[in-house]
């Protein structure tokens, strides 16, 4: 007789699609923060700011709780659209390009037997975001509608200043 505890089962299930979430945002985040986003902090924080806002406002449509892994699909997919040319391996049997990656992670999702609401939730997040900060503007006719909030601009233009002046000439910054 097999006996098996299923609570057990389940929570060691989460712990590793935790793990998982947490290691694609970090990677993502540190990927952008880097790349496109190096030195505007306060735009990536506003990335952040408006990816939630506007996850959790379709995330009560589809009765989602748990956005995790739709913030990170948001990531994955911005940073596959800013990196193009990027050539990518998975699990060493496909090879695609960058902006690829979100589809073929849902696909993956999929292919395990998870719901792909949640990376379909993410994706079109990060859709919003990367159409209204990265093509419309380029587009005949079209104007920037994501602007950061000047209240956030402040702490960067105080940290530009203070690379720019003497040590003993700098304000005192208090995190």
């Amino acid at each position: 007789m097999l006996l098996c505890n299923c609570d057990n089962v389940m929570t060691i299930k989460k712990k590793k699609t935790l793990k998982t979430v947490l290691s694609f945002q970090y990677r993502y985040c540190r990927m952008l923060e880097e790349g496109s986003f190096r030195g505007r902090t306060a735009d990536f924080v506003f990335m952040f700011l408006f990816g939630g806002l506007l996850m959790t406002i379709f995330g009560m449509f589809v009765s989602l709780v748990f956005l995790g892994q739709a913030f990170t699909i948001m990531l994955v997919y911005i940073w596959s659209r800013r990196n193009p040319n990027v050539r990518m391996n998975f699990f060493g049997l496909l090879n695609f390009q960058a902006p690829f990656l979100p589809w073929v992670l849902m696909g993956f999702s999929l292919l395990l037997g998870n719901s792909i609401i949640v990376d379909l939730l993410g994706i079109a997040v990060g859709h919003v975001y990367y159409f209204l900060e990265d093509v419309f503007p380029n587009q005949p006719g079209g104007g920037r509608w994501l602007k950061t909030p000047s209240i956030m601009l402040i702490q960067d233009k105080i940290k530009q200043n203070n690379s720019n002046t003497p040590p003993e000439n700098r304000l005192l910054l208090v995190n």
